[in-house]
């Protein structure tokens, strides 16, 4: 809500100063190169995530996520020591953290939020659990090995090299990833 007001906002305040300078065919002219734009990013993103999200369901059906989840059972176990005791919740665990490897974060959301409910330790439970935060500061702040989206989003752009972030997606992905659960850890024991 707060977004729209915004968005509304400047659209009102560079229409009225666009008035009063005399520049509404400049306006007009960058409204429309701005939707093109948009349409532009929106296909080429929908066709990366439906080719991604495509890959990663036919991961899952030939068992490959079940393969990766077993290798990362011993550091998801640290992590969410609960949730890998719950198939029910390990399983969108995994397939959430597969998903954000390969900087699918639209994808993995849904993922999230299967695992998330499933984390409840009731089924009317409201408060969230130190495991459900953990995982939403991990979805939130992934380490991503192949930033799919950000290369869709630069080749949309017109980027020669759309893969040439990696290094630096590697770099503050980790570092994202560390700062966050390192919060995680130091609230839970401060607020506990």
């Amino acid at each position: 809500m707060a977004m729209s007001v915004i968005w509304v906002g400047m659209l009102v305040v560079s229409m009225v100063c666009a008035g009063i300078q005399g520049n509404t065919a400049a306006l007009s002219g960058a409204l429309m190169e701005g939707a093109k734009s948009a349409v532009t990013l929106c296909l080429t993103l929908a066709g990366t995530i439906c080719l991604w999200s495509g890959l990663s369901k036919l991961m899952e059906r030939a068992g490959i996520t079940n393969t990766v989840s077993h290798f990362l059972r011993p550091v998801l176990h640290r992590l969410y020591p609960n949730a890998s005791n719950n198939p029910e919740a390990f399983a969108p665990l995994c397939a959430n953290v597969c998903a954000n490897l390969l900087g699918l974060g639209n994808a993995a959301t849904p993922l999230g939020i299967r695992a998330v409910n499933a984390m409840k330790p009731s089924p009317d439970s409201t408060q969230a659990t130190d495991e459900m935060c953990r995982l939403i500061v991990m979805n939130t702040a992934s380490i991503q090995l192949l930033p799919t989206t950000v290369a869709a989003v630069r080749a949309g752009a017109g980027s020669a090299q759309p893969f040439a972030i990696l290094p630096a997606v590697w770099v503050t992905s980790i570092c994202s990833v560390a700062v966050g659960l390192g919060m995680c850890y130091f609230l839970q024991r401060w607020v506990s």
